[in-house]
């Protein structure tokens, strides 16, 4: 049973990484790294971000630690630099470090069993006790909510919406659907406020 947890949850990792990464499809490198919205959340710098959140928690947590330097977490650094990439960053340079982050937390959770303990050094001490069970699915909630930015930066970007590649999980398929749908939750927020 244990073993079949252990493998729903890889799935959900993998799938979560998976839609993360191919938000940046077929984009050019200004729309990848533009702000989107006042506080800077930007699509290269999700990916920069979660990689950066993934080799703490699958290494230094376990006593595992990423081997390369990531310099934007130094004590020094730039405040936010892990949310997005510098000019001289590349979106091979991100994504090839996320693959990087990703078989090194593959290979976390490979050797560790789900009640493996480890301590995560940034949470409170009274909660910092933690087991890989635990960091799987904070990890993959945390992913997912980045997917969510993406989701939503993705689309005002060039109107790409949806889940993942081949299956988008929308309700409605056309534009003028979806742009009878937005009118009518138009619609029914003034009437809620005309009411208020």
């Amino acid at each position: 049973m244990v073993d079949d947890v252990k493998t729903h949850l890889r799935h959900y990792l993998r799938m979560s990484r998976d839609n993360l990464v191919w938000k940046l499809d077929g984009l050019g490198e200004y729309d990848i790294r533009r702000p989107m919205v006042p506080t800077g959340t930007n699509l290269l710098g999700l990916v920069k971000h979660v990689a950066s959140v993934e080799a703490g928690y699958f290494g230094d947590t376990f006593g595992r630690p990423f081997p390369e330097p990531m310099p934007w977490l130094a004590d020094d650094a730039e405040v936010n630099l892990d949310m997005y990439a510098t000019a001289d960053e590349s979106r091979e340079d991100i994504v090839g470090l996320y693959r990087r982050v990703q078989a090194h937390g593959d290979a976390t959770i490979e050797a560790l069993d789900l009640d493996a303990p480890g301590r995560v050094p940034w949470w409170k001490p009274e909660s910092a006790d933690v087991t890989l069970g635990q960091i799987l699915i904070h990890v993959i909630a945390d992913i997912e909510r980045h997917c969510g930015h993406a989701d939503i930066l993705r689309e005002r970007i060039d109107g790409a919406a949806g889940w993942r590649p081949g299956k988008d999980n929308l309700a409605f398929a056309t534009a003028e659907e979806f742009r009878a749908f937005h009118d009518r939750i138009e619609r029914a927020a003034r009437e809620a406020a005309d009411r208020g």
